[in-house]
Parts: C-alpha cells; sequence; structure tokens
C-alpha cells in the first residue's frame, strides 16, 4: 500500500506530513512519561520483524494481486499505541530513504495509512476492548482466542480504513483518471483479502507471544502464581532469528504479483488478469516540481532500490536488502528511544 509520489498533489501529501506528525508529536509526549526499559529490546526486534515481513509479498488467489502486512496492530499490541506508531514511521522512512519503497513526498500518507489506523484505531477500539472484555470466557485458553480475534478483526478494519484513505487521497489530488468509486470498489476487496491474511500472521506472533512472555502484551498479565514459560531474552533472540530468516530467506520467494495497490491502478494483464483502472506504469498521475525534488534525493539515499543491488537482478540483493535493513530499523528504534529519552529508569527517591 506504499504511496508514489505521482499520487498525491503537493498540497495533500503536506497535508498528511502535518497529521502524520501531530500524531507523532502526541506519541513521544505520551511516551516522555514511559519508565519500562525492558520495552527497548522488544522493540527494536519487533521492528524488525515487521520490516522483514513487509517485504513478503504474499499471492491473493484468483485475482493476479498479492499483499503485505502492514504491522501496526501487531507494534501496538506488543508495545502499546505510542510506541508502535513511532517504529512503523522508522520502518516506513527507512524503507523511503534506503530501499526507495514508497515515495518521500507521499511519506506522511504512507504513515498515516498504514501505521495512524493500525497503531490507534485498531488499539484502542479493537485490540483493549476485546482483550479487555469477556469475549470466549476466562482461561488461557479464552484469551488466545481474543488475541486471535482481535489480531484478524483489527488488521481487516484497519486495512479497510487504509485503503480508504489511498483512494480518499488520490481523489483530492484531482487525478481524473481514477474514478473514486471504481477505484474503491477496487482497493476495498482486494485488501479485504490482504487484511485476513495479515490477521492469520499477527495472530500466529502474539498467541507465540502470549505463550512464551504473556505480560509482554499490552492488556495481559500473569496469572497469580504463574512463571512465564521463557526469559525475555529467548524470545527476544526467538523474534530476532525469525526476522533474519524471513528477510533474509523467505524474502526470496515472495510473490511478483503487484501489491494490491499497484494491482488496482495497472491491473495485471501479463499475468492473464485484467487490466483495472488500466494505467499507464511509465506515465500516470501528478507531476509537480516538489515530487521531482523529493525523488532526487530518493535517488540519492536508496543504496539497495527495491531491495536489490542497483543494476542487478541478483538474489542476493534481496538477501543483503532483507538482512541489512532489519539492522538498520532495530538500530534506529534503539537510537530513537535513546535520543527522545524513551524508557529509561528513572531513580526512586528514598527517604
Amino acid at each position: 500500500m506504499h504511496m508514489a509520489d505521482a499520487l498525491l498533489a503537493p498540497a495533500v501529501a503536506a497535508t498528511m506530513y502535518a497529521a502524520s506528525a501531530t500524531a507523532a508529536g502526541v506519541s513521544i509526549h505520551k511516551l516522555k512519561k514511559d519508565d519500562e526499559p525492558s520495552k527497548l529490546p522488544v522493540m527494536a526486534v519487533t521492528s524488525a520483524l515487521v520490516f522483514a515481513g513487509q517485504m513478503i509479498n504474499y499471492t491473493i488467489p484468483g485475482t493476479g494481486s498479492s499483499g503485505h502486512m502492514c504491522g501496526g496492530m501487531m507494534l501496538s499490541a506488543l508495545l502499546g499505541p505510542y510506541a508502535g506508531f513511532l517504529s512503523m514511521i522508522v520502518i516506513l522512512a527507512i524503507q523511503c530513504l534506503f530501499f526507495a519503497d514508497g515515495g518521500l513526498m507521499a511519506l506522511g500518507a504512507n504513515c498515516w495509512n498504514m501505521a495512524f489506523y493500525g497503531c490507534f484505531v485498531g488499539y484502542f477500539l479493537i485490540w483493549r476492548p476485546i482483550m479487555n472484555g469477556k469475549w470466549f470466557g476466562e482461561g488461557k485458553s479464552a484469551e488466545r482466542a481474543r488475541i486471535i480475534a482481535a489480531s484478524i478483526i483489527g488488521c481487516i478494519i484497519t486495512l479497510q480504513l487504509g485503503a480508504f484513505s489511498v483512494v480518499l487521497e488520490t481523489s483530492l489530488s484531482g487525478i481524473t483518471e481514477l474514478p473514486f468509486g471504481a477505484f474503491c470498489a477496487l482497493m476495498q476487496p482486494i485488501h479485504l483479502a490482504i487484511g485476513l491474511v495479515e490477521g492469520l500472521i499477527t495472530a500466529a506472533v502474539l498467541v507465540f507471544v502470549h505463550d512464551s512472555r504473556p505480560e509482554l502484551l499490552s492488556g495481559v498479565e500473569l496469572s497469580e502464581g504463574e512463571s512465564a514459560k521463557r526469559s525475555l531474552k529467548t524470545v527476544v533472540a526467538i523474534l530476532a532469528v525469525v526476522a533474519l530468516v524471513v528477510g533474509g530467506g523467505l524474502s526470496l520467494m515472495a510473490s511478483s504479483n503487484p501489491d494490491g495497490l499497484e494491482w488496482a491502478l495497472f491491473g495485471n494483464a501479463d499475468g492473464g488478469y485484467s487490466t483495472n483502472m488500466g494505467l499507464d506504469e511509465e506515465n500516470f498521475g501528478v507531476e509537480s516540481s516538489a515530487a521531482e525534488k523529493a525523488g532526487s534525493i530518493q535517488e540519492k539515499t536508496s543504496f539497495l532500490p527495491d531491495y536489490a543491488f542497483p543494476g542487478s537482478e541478483s538474489a542476493a540483493g534481496t538477501t543483503v536488502s532483507g538482512i541489512v535493513g532489519s539492522a538498520i530499523v532495530a538500530g534506529a528504534a534503539i537510537l530513537i528511544c535513546f535520543v527522545g529519552g524513551f524508557f529509561r529508569k528513572r531513580k526512586v527517591r528514598t527517604e
């Protein structure tokens, strides 16, 4: 769902930057009051896992399209909405600057569409009410069922909101080749399927965490007399290995079909499917000096464009991109926390 600069008018892009920056400012303010340094390694490794997971496009059968996870629901369930949102900004910014995935001018819109809904709407309106409710009764089995339900419902709804925002932002940008109704009719159903798959992936990760260290999940606590099955170091190590395997290995098996947004815009005629909106991939959208400048900056900063070595189709480029990108995301998340003073231990006054 990463938007390109050509889909946005500069005024719309600036508005979305302002909206995402406001949400980021609120998140920073909230995290200044946090005093849980144990979240640092979890934030780093789960951010890396989401980065790696976004590299794997999974095929949506019978459509000629593919999708990838966004990760907002997963991060907000593990880190809370504020740390989750900032982690998503780190992921999307690194994808944009170093891998040319999503436009630089469109970064504000991508943060809103892919992070805001999953982290805030998903957490406050779906995850927290379900986890604090009495769905499925009492006990560990019921808690697992609530995690699965919240993950699937949350991913489906928040991805629908993100897809609708893409349509709205594109329409407000005045791209006349994209009738609102027709574009919406293509975007919503395909992202319904994508959201369902992401929900299942999210549920699998969160159930593993629940069974290993349940207190890492927001809204879940260890029962009295209960002990965690695995140490925090073990859980972090397992998630780190999964991130490396996914980014460095499984990413090689990613579907070559266009993702939901590209599929809606350009179709997949080469694969024997419809052309959908039928736009020309080489010549479409809004032209602006702002987009040209943003594109020029990206050309200079992206050292592994499209997750590959420049000018090469070697599979090694994808593997290196997955490993290096995951490491950069993890390091950046920790660095920002230290610079911002988040998750620091506070001195307790003794009298």
